[in-house]
């Protein structure tokens, strides 16, 4: 008997306390949430920091989907990054010295996730074009505008990560 198949989260209807404006950003998030712990059940540990053509390794798309959110979601608060949030982006990719391994690497962006959706659930629409500085340079955006690259650059590298995992997987 063959599992019946969900429709993607955006045809499942508008999720309870998101606001309206902000619905295709937690669409999005959660539709990758679904299809990257898919995508990680059974990966081999010994492959999560291989590289296929020189390209980035399935560990470096973990943790930088991880860490983007992080950084994305302080910046539409209005935040500055803190020195935690700077030493885990300079870390983004590198294997290091602590035990790092798929499990505790997708619980890490199943956690960011849960995070970010209470944060926009908390956002008053009426912020969402408010200014919002964006690195130390503080370039230009605005809370929308976060959000939504926020929902934009977890699906890119979802696209990068499905890709990279499938391959290294036929070696």
């Amino acid at each position: 008997m063959s599992e019946t198949k969900l429709p993607e989260v955006w045809l499942r209807g508008p999720l309870a306390d998101v606001p309206a404006l902000l619905q295709p950003v937690a669409h999005a998030l959660l539709q990758a949430r679904e299809e990257l712990n898919e995508l990680m059940i059974g990966f081999p540990e010994t492959l999560l920091w291989e590289k296929v053509a020189g390209m980035a390794s399935p560990g470096f798309h973990l943790q930088h989907l991880t860490g983007v959110l992080d950084r994305l979601f302080t910046y539409a608060k209005g935040g500055l990054l803190s020195d935690e949030q700077l030493a885990f982006l300079a870390a983004e990719g590198k294997q290091g010295k602590a035990e790092i391994n798929v499990g505790s690497i997708v619980n890490a962006f199943n956690q960011k996730i849960d995070a970010v959706l209470q944060q926009l659930k908390a956002t008053d629409e009426s912020t969402l074009t408010e200014w919002r500085g964006v690195g130390r340079a503080q370039l230009p955006s605005t809370v929308i505008g976060l959000y939504t690259h926020s929902a934009e650059h977890t699906m890119r590298h979802l696209g990068q990560l499905i890709v990279t995992v499938k391959v290294l997987k036929q070696k």
